[in-house]
């Protein structure tokens, strides 16, 4: 196999806000992209799959990861949703897919986790890459659950996995926090492809943030990678609103990384 292209790359998620971008900008790195979601799909691309498929059916994943030699898993459900979708989709749905793939033969995957599994660290507190899980909602749980998934399967299996703390993907940072944040589209599908085209990535956990001044992540351990963020919140500042440039004294979350989003219950 050459270190830049794959013979079926599979996209979980591909008809979500990023899996979307995944799915146009990434196509290249393999002979065939196979996307999936629950959700529609748009019609397939040249040297492009679509399957439908639950994650939380078993037997349904086992078909989607057939002839599949590397996975980027960005299927799951958003902070907001309820316990029961979290438990199906992230939980049940991550060892579905793992599991599959370790009978499949797959070599890689690249794994979508968030930093809402560190979102109960303090904003003074400055992580590495070994920094363990302290998520701050159900949802930060499942991807902590995710990141220790990946960890097993490659002691026990030799599968090659990067987890990828993904930070606040959008189009811009929309508030203060996402000045810390914040990971541009083009620096997300530049993360992507750098784990793709690695020789080989073992067991790694990378966070997924642009050049941000006021971050509070290091990826010095994962430099191996070759991941240089070329976008920065920096040059957003000072287009916030003057409500969002502060953090409000009165906000007992705001000292969090996670933010608002530790405060929801559970």
């Amino acid at each position: 196999m050459h270190a830049t292209r794959w013979e079926r790359l599979l996209i979980t998620g591909a008809a979500g806000r990023l899996g979307r971008q995944l799915r146009t900008q990434l196509r290249d790195l393999a002979r065939v992209t196979r996307s999936t979601d629950l959700r529609g799909l748009d019609a397939a691309a040249d040297g492009e799959e679509t399957m439908a498929a639950d994650l939380a059916d078993f037997s349904a994943v086992q078909a989607l990861v057939r002839d599949v030699d590397v996975i980027l898993h960005f299927g799951a459900v958003m902070p907001q949703s309820p316990w029961e979708d979290v438990l199906q989709a992230n939980i049940i749905g991550s060892y579905h897919l793992f599991e599959a793939a370790r009978q499949a033969g797959v070599k890689r995957i690249i794994f979508a986790s968030s930093h809402h599994a560190i979102g109960m660290y303090e904003r003074t507190q400055q992580l590495d890459c070994d920094a363990p899980p302290r998520p701050g909602n159900l949802y930060g749980l499942s991807k902590a659950f995710g990141e220790n998934l990946a960890r097993m399967y490659f002691d026990k299996h030799g599968m090659e996995v990067a987890c990828l703390r993904i930070g606040s993907c959008f189009e811009q940072p929309g508030d203060e926090r996402m000045l810390a944040t914040w990971l541009s589209h083009d620096d997300l599908l530049q993360l992507c492809r750098r784990c793709l085209q690695a020789p080989r990535i073992g067991y790694t956990v990378v966070y997924g943030v642009s050049d941000n001044s006021r971050r509070w992540w290091s990826n010095d351990q994962a430099d191996f990678l070759g991941f240089e963020p070329r976008d920065s919140a920096d040059r957003f500042a000072a287009q916030l609103p003057a409500a969002c440039a502060t953090v409000c004294a009165d906000d007992r979350w705001a000292h969090l990384q996670g933010g608002r989003f530790t405060a929801l219950i559970p």
